[in-house]
């Protein structure tokens, strides 16, 4: 009795099947049934480690002077907090508002931050992991202005109704005493002054506060006698006095109150000793103002104003939007300030202005000042400042001027905040490199770097490194749309920049947009990073641009002086069917795979004398032309990455080349694969030469049930794929064999030829259209029945090879190489019938879009050694080639021996048909051994291509004459297979399924790679819907599932990248980088690797008062805030006004804290410290009650004695 065979039944299952696995299934090998897998769910746990890169959309700014920490607020509710180089952090206000203003409690480890929705948050930096300890929400006023003295724990709130509110930081409570706009503008005012743009308090004296309106007045207010003291007006009789510009009342920027018509204000600065404080107005002027003299300002300055020779009117400038005024004891003090520039500086950069006594500084910046700050030397505002730099926020920079050197030099600055120096397009993670890359690297890129730099050290210097246990390299890859590439290392959850390569310095650049190649496909960003591939091992990288082309690197620690670029110029075009089906009528057969690919004339391959200029005829159809022009003359390549090949596509026959989506290197072999929506082509880097050049459809075997040719006949401005049309003649399979860079050859050489052509297509589409879909029909019942009935009986057909050298023209004189290609076309069905091959079976459910349907792509390879067709007992050197339509197809290579022989004999290329069929397009590829254990790809030691010959024969590994082969009859290998919708688990050489996964049926994963985690391997998938998900290997059970991250941006697509020891990484932001780690380890050991912010310092003494002050009052005066503010003078505020949310930080400090001796004691503090405030605040509320008690009691027995004696008619 024959055997059933259960496996077979279930491959026609698989558009159906959600999930399966063929552990049990009947006939399943021994060796698959013995790998024994140690992952498990407990091994994963997902989380966000640390985010690199600069802020996106940043509105605000803090110093610490005492911590030495820099904090950043962005318009998306972000902080980012800033130490010593390493020392970063990154926390997220749930509400996602902007920050509009941030303080620091000096040298105490909280920071308070104001919200564009009218909320103030405390946050606790005393934890690795910063959390909010309290939350006021203000419900009736919208917050405009915080301020924050130094050493106090009263804070000022300004609102846009101009009232002034005062919060306890300690309790987040609000207090009783408010300063209402009022009382604080003059009685006689009857417009509202605006909302308070400055609060502070005077250096000498806190109990006088500075407060200033919107519209420009600015008051002077005593918070004891609650009453103002001084008013001071900038208005316009003032102006018209000093003999300033009158704009008229009601002009758009409001630069004018309406009643009295004051010149607005932006900012105010005191100086140390509390007698002058300077305002910057609208207008482009500082008034200096004495505080015991408010009619009129002391001085009045326009720092970028022309003023007239004959002493009337300056002309006007752009509003002074800050000032800041910095004391010393040796020289004259420092005024900085941005803006204030003049009108007819139109498109001029913004520019930071410093002055200092009699020069003035204009420091022009890339791009627009969001904020800035001054760096002193003393915390305390009563003393000599002695500013040492300026920090400068700018939207998408952050500089750091060195005021202590002539000529005002910038300090280098240590983050990784360059990332988005040019906007990234690809980014690849490597976890686990070897140990000689990262200094390797740094040696070639440590000769980058710029010169003129401050000598001194970088300022912000707060925080301590984390204590962790990683150790192993990281290195990410960034690509970048300048064509730039970037290496950063990035161990120890740290990010700096190691080596900066320049892609585009190999091409020419036009001059002008007039003067580009007509043959450009990309009019922005040309030579924008699309893909890379780079191999650790060798140092081999090959990186693909947005213009067609490919560029191989070598890695070398020595410098060229002179070398030609050498180019191969590829020809990849496919020619869409113009039917679906062959006619039976016998009308016109379509040209077959097998007559195309036979080997034309020498004539038709013989090069043509100038391939390297194309054609363009006068109708103006290009031809062999590429994007772009290698340059011409010779190259200096300095040490790093140097240039080994240029590979461009042309255009073909006014058809431009398509984009290049995978691309694939291989050190060992010495090939370079790379494929797009027309096909594929297999370059020998080493002899310089194309060995394969075919479309997608031409992969397939003839007879094998999974063939597809393309059917969509749109030949737009994208081009189509190599397949002849049927009614071009033979000149179309002639083309398709020609040397990439010969020349064209189109048959249509005018408008007239072109137009009837395309008339008698039309003509002859039409008359047999109704029965051509009737025959389509009646054949496609016909083939399915016939494939299905031998599919059991029949083996694996080798596909049609194609093998091809590649010669190089010993004529030329240019570095330009110019091919021919010898074509040989076998099959293994000697009764191959030329018009079955034209018939296009449709797949069912496996099509992800219908889009996608038009067109089947190259997405993915996979350089392995393994058997190219189906039970094969020997290994050879292969590529697996996945497509967007789902299918695995199998090229073998055939290398000549190492050494000499590998540059002079040809390299044997062959189709080897189909390996299987997934649903969705083809994501990775992999091998495992019989064991489990992941198969690397083969490769190189690296070696210095510009060493001398010795040296590179003893570095250089001797591949193996001949390869490890199988047992008769059994599996040795597995085929890890993953798409877009399900992952599938292939046995080699037999090509059975073994166990299969739908990762997903709603939505569709977008990256997924085979990792190596906790000793084992894994498949790591990030979906479109935001699921993270692992799948064990082989078996390819679900050990993680977390919904992470919805997919909100193409930006996440393009850049998630998973890599080994479960370390992942995505752009957040266009300028920043978010690192993630699905390992339970990493985010058990997180709290120890994550830095410090907080570190111990003592805070500097208080500036001493000296004898005679202190005899004769003249120091400083202190204010007891606590008496004035308190609830007991200063009663309750209403409840209504603000809501207190008490925030998790305090519990979560406490989880957070580090374990072992000093977490106990960090605990205990916390604990204590909580303990202790709500000792206080029962104590408070005790003595509130009490006090309030007795205030009844007073009440009452008045109103007893009040009553006593009047009869009840008195009443």
């Amino acid at each position: 009795m024959k055997k059933f065979n259960i496996r077979k039944v279930l491959d026609g299952l698989t558009a159906v099947s959600s999930s399966s696995s063929a552990a049990a299934q009947t006939g399943a090998s021994k060796e698959n049934e013995a790998v024994q897998e140690n992952l498990q769910s407990e091994h994963f746990q997902l989380c966000k480690t640390v985010r690199h890169g600069f802020p996106h959309q940043p509105s605000s700014m803090a110093f610490d002077p005492v911590q030495k920490i820099l904090a950043i607020g962005t318009l998306t509710g972000a902080l980012r907090l800033f130490g010593r180089a390493g020392v970063e952090c990154y926390c997220q206000h749930e509400s996602a508002a902007a920050v509009i203003q941030l303080q620091f409690l000096i040298n105490e480890g909280a920071l308070v931050s104001a919200l564009a929705d009218d909320s103030v948050h405390l946050w606790n930096l005393r934890q690795k992991i910063p959390a909010i300890l309290h939350s006021l929400k203000f419900n009736r006023e919208r917050i405009t202005y915080c301020h924050l003295p130094f050493q106090s724990k009263w804070l000022y709130i300004g609102t846009e109704r101009g009232n002034i509110h005062i919060v306890n930081v300690e309790s987040f409570t609000l207090s009783g005493y408010v300063i209402m706009w009022n009382k604080a503008i003059e009685l006689s005012t009857k417009t509202h002054p605006g909302p308070v743009v400055h609060i502070s308090d005077n250096p000498m004296d806190e109990g006088k506060l500075l407060i200033g309106f919107e519209c420009g007045v600015v008051v002077l207010w005593d918070l004891k006698s609650k009453k103002a003291d001084y008013r001071y007006n900038y208005d316009e009789g003032l102006l018209l006095q000093e003999g300033i510009q009158e704009v008229k009342e009601g002009s758009k920027d409001g630069t004018f109150c309406r009643s009295r018509r004051f010149l607005a204000i932006h900012s105010v600065a005191w100086h140390h000793e509390g007698k002058q404080f300077v305002c910057s107005h609208s207008d482009g002027t500082l008034t200096t103002w004495n505080i015991r003299a408010p009619a009129k300002p002391a001085q009045i300055i326009t720092p970028h104003g022309k003023q007239p020779k004959d002493g009337k009117k300056p002309e006007p400038c752009k509003p002074i939007l800050k000032v800041e005024y910095k004391t010393t004891r040796a020289g004259d003090p420092f005024m900085v300030l941005s803006g204030g520039l003049s009108y007819d500086t139109v498109g001029r950069r913004a520019c930071l202005t410093v002055m200092h006594g009699k020069s003035t500084a204009v420091l022009e910046m890339d791009f627009p000042i969001v904020d800035f700050l001054t760096l002193c030397e003393t915390p305390y505002p009563n003393d000599f400042q002695e500013p040492y730099a300026v920090v400068v926020l700018l939207e998408r920079d952050l500089v750091l001027i060195d005021l202590g050197q002539i000529g005002y030099p910038i300090f280098e600055n240590p983050y990784p905040l360059t990332i988005h120096e040019s906007p990234v397009t690809c980014c690849e993670y490597f976890a686990d490199c070897p140990a000689e890359l990262i200094p390797a690297l740094y040696s070639v890129g440590s000769r980058q770097k710029r010169q003129g730099f401050s000598k001194k050290e970088w300022p912000i210097s707060g925080g301590n490194w984390g204590q962790g246990t990683q150790s192993y390299p990281e290195i990410i890859i960034t690509g970048h749309a300048d064509g730039s590439i970037k290496f950063w290392d990035a161990s120890a959850l740290m990010l700096q920049v190691l080596y900066k390569l320049k892609t585009a310095k190999v091409f020419e650049r036009a001059r002008a947009k007039e003067e580009r190649a007509i043959a450009d496909i990309v009019e922005e960003d040309p030579f924008a990073i699309q893909t890379l591939c780079w191999c650790p091992e060798s140092r081999m990288l090959c990186v693909a641009g947005a213009s067609a082309h490919v560029i191989v690197y070598r890695f070398s620690k020595q410098e060229v002086s002179a070398a030609d670029v050498q180019l191969l110029e590829v020809r990849l075009q496919c020619q869409l069917s113009d039917v679906d089906s062959p006619d039976p009528g016998g009308e016109q057969t379509p040209t077959s795979p097998a007559s195309a690919g036979a080997p034309p004339s020498p004539q038709e391959t013989e090069p043509a004398a100038q391939p390297s200029a194309g054609s363009n005829s006068s109708d103006g159809s290009r031809d062999n032309i590429p994007c772009l022009q290698v340059r011409g003359s010779a190259l200096k390549q300095s040490p790093g990455y140097q240039v080994e090949l240029v590979i461009q596509l042309v255009w073909v026959s006014g058809e431009p080349p398509q984009q290049i989506t995978s691309l694939a290197i291989n050190s060992s072999y010495g090939l370079v694969v790379l494929g797009n929506s027309n096909g594929l082509a297999v370059v020998d880097y080493l002899q310089k030469t194309l060995l394969l050049n075919l479309g997608t459809s031409e992969l397939y075997s003839p007879s094998e049930p999974y063939q597809r040719q393309p059917r969509s006949p749109r030949k737009a401005r994208q081009p189509s794929g190599v397949l002849c049309d049927s009614n071009d003649g033979p000149n179309a399979s002639e083309e398709r064999c020609k040397s990439p860079t010969s020349g064209s050859t189109s048959p249509c050489n005018s408008d007239e030829d072109r137009k009837a052509k395309f008339i008698e297509k039309v003509k002859y589409k039409s008359r047999r259209f109704s029965k051509t879909i009737a025959n389509d029909f009646a054949r496609m019942s016909r083939k399915i029945s016939s494939s299905n009935e031998q599919k059991p009986n029949t083996e694996w057909r080798s596909l049609p090879c194609r093998n091809g050298t590649c010669h190089a023209d010993d004529g030329m004189t240019t570095s330009r190489k110019s091919v021919k290609l010898v074509f040989s076309r076998t099959s293994s069905d000697g009764n191959f019938n030329p018009k079955d091959n034209s018939f296009s079976r449709s797949r069912s459910s496996s099509v992800t879009s219908i889009d996608r349907e038009s067109r089947e792509s190259v997405s993915s390879f996979c350089f392995c050694e393994t058997f190219p067709r189906k039970c094969d007992s020997l290994l050879s050197p292969c590529v697996l080639v996945g497509t967007t339509q789902g299918g695995v197809m199998m090229v073998a290579v055939s290398l000549p021996p190492s050494g000499d022989q590998r540059l002079l004999q040809p390299v044997g290329i062959s189709s080897c048909g189909t390996v299987a069929r997934l649903k969705g397009g083809i994501l990775t590829m992999a091998l495992l051994d019989a064991a489990g254990g992941l198969l690397p790809s083969s490769h190189e030691p690296w070696y210095d291509p510009n060493a001398a010959d010795d040296e590179k024969e003893k570095c250089r590994r001797r591949r193996p004459s001949s390869l490890p082969s199988s047992q008769d009859g059994q599996d040795s290998q597995l085929a890890i297979l993953c798409s877009e919708k399900q992952a599938k688990v292939v046995a080699m050489p037999s090509q059975t399924r073994v166990y299969k996964h739908n990762i997903t049926e709603s939505s569709f994963v977008l990256r997924a790679d085979v990792v190596q985690m906790a000793g084992a391997n894994c498949i790591a998938c990030f979906c479109a819907n935001g699921h993270i998900m692992t799948l064990s290997l082989p078996s390819l059970r679900p050990l993680l599932d977390v919904n992470y991250l919805p997919l909100t941006d193409m930006r996440i697509a393009r850049t998630f990248c998973f890599s080994n020891l479960g370390q992942a990484l995505y752009l957040t932001s266009p300028t920043e980088v978010q690192r993630i780690t699905y390992s339970q380890d990493t985010c058990d050991n997180l709290q120890e690797m994550l830095s410090e912010l907080f570190t111990p310092v003592e805070t500097p003494e208080a500036p001493n008062r000296g004898f005679f002050k202190g005899l004769f009052g003249g120091g400083a005066q202190s204010l007891d805030r606590e008496d004035l503010f308190g609830e007991t003078s200063a009663g309750k505020a209403s409840r209504s006004l603000a809501q207190h949310i008490p925030g998790p930080g305090s519990m979560e400090g406490m989880k957070g804290a580090a374990s072992g001796v000093v977490g106990d004691l960090a605990r205990a503090r916390i604990a204590l410290d909580e303990r202790g405030q709500k000792l206080g605040e029962l104590e408070e509320r005790t003595a509130a009650m009490m006090a309030s008690a007795e205030s009844f009691s007073k009440h009452a027995h008045d109103m007893m004695v009040k009553y006593k004696d009047k009869k009840w008619y008195q009443l």
